[in-house]
């Protein structure tokens, strides 16, 4: 089966990278993305538009690999969090639908009102009450934040947080905003143990976080016009030169992700990733988004290109160029 998956109904596409079992090679030398531990880009449909059952296994899976890779981590989804009683350990929660009124207590109260795109950071012997059911992506994370990290993390009502164009938004126009960040000199709230930013991603350049030194990355969709998407692929070693690449080999290198509010997609380090179409992201790194460790790919995709004579629309896409119509 190709990695480079055509347009199908919307859940079996994203199915197909919730694979993570069997092992097959191409005689080429490329191998599936199937390979026990190789690390593989995973999606999950939150909304409530999937099946319950097939959304509950997806994100098991999706928990149990997340943690396996970053020990000491945890994973939560609630589509209805209304109360998370106090606990030892630090918890972010990313607020992905609904809005209400909070309330975390410990020694103090403190309030806020939230909505989609905030977090709440909560430290241990901290509770969180909602007056309205929330949706809620909730880390657990083994380091508490530092004391200048507020508990309510607002990019759209927070002074602080302004636009930094950057990364995978890099025009000038941009919506980035940094709720988290490993480097003073682009947001306020400094926590290397987890990063956030919101942003909307046009068009990121295609790139790579690597296995040594590198991050795991979340991409917790709020938004998505259509045809919004993530173009992925599980073959480093190949887009590097490492392995062997034919032209029988192109159709399996990269696959698509189509994107829509409500899904939350896994890309774990050495998975290669580029977003396009305008989905509205929060963008969130295990640990913190460590500088120099964002490695961009497009020039291996153009030489591949050029080595194999490859043009629209069988051509890869690279970032900066024309793209191929489908």
């Amino acid at each position: 089966m190709g990695l480079l998956l055509v347009r199908r109904h919307r859940y079996a596409m994203l199915a197909m990278a919730l694979i993570a079992s069997g092992c097959a090679s191409d005689p080429n030398g490329v191998e599936t993305a199937e390979a026990p531990g190789r690390p593989t880009a995973r999606a999950v449909i939150l909304s409530e538009s999937s099946v319950l059952s097939e959304r509950l296994d997806a994100f098991e899976d999706l928990r149990a690999e997340f943690a396996a890779r970053n020990p000491g981590y945890g994973l939560a989804w609630n589509p209805k969090l209304e109360l998370d009683s106090a606990d030892e350990a630090t918890r972010v929660h990313f607020v992905q639908g609904g809005a209400c009124a909070a309330t975390v207590t410990s020694t103090e109260e403190r309030s806020s009102d939230l909505r989609v795109g905030d977090i709440v950071v909560l430290r241990a012997g901290e509770s969180l009450r909602c007056d309205a059911p929330i949706a809620s992506l909730r880390f657990e994370i083994p380091t508490p934040p530092p004391d200048a990290v507020p508990t309510f993390v607002r990019p759209d009502f927070d002074p602080l947080i302004t636009d930094k164009p950057g990364g995978c938004a890099e025009e000038e126009d941009a919506y980035r905003r940094i709720l988290l960040t490993w480097q003073g000199k682009v947001g306020p709230y400094l926590y290397h143990a987890i990063n956030a930013h919101r942003v909307r991603i046009l068009d990121s350049f295609t790139h790579y976080h690597p296995a040594e030194g590198g991050f795991d990355e979340f991409y917790l969709v709020q938004e998505a016009p259509e045809g919004a998407e993530l173009i992925v692929s599980e073959h480093l070693d190949a887009i590097q030169g490492i392995a062997a690449v034919t032209r029988d080999d192109i159709p399996e290198l990269l696959r698509r992700i189509p994107l829509s509010a409500g899904d939350l997609v896994y890309l774990p380090r050495t998975v290669v990733h580029r977003g396009l179409g305008g989905a509205v992201v929060q963008v969130i790194t295990v640990p913190g988004f460590i500088p120099g460790a964002e490695i961009g790919v497009d020039a291996e995709l153009a030489r591949l290109n050029q080595r194999l004579g490859l043009v629209a629309p069988e051509a890869l896409p690279v970032h900066g160029t024309p793209a191929a119509p489908r």
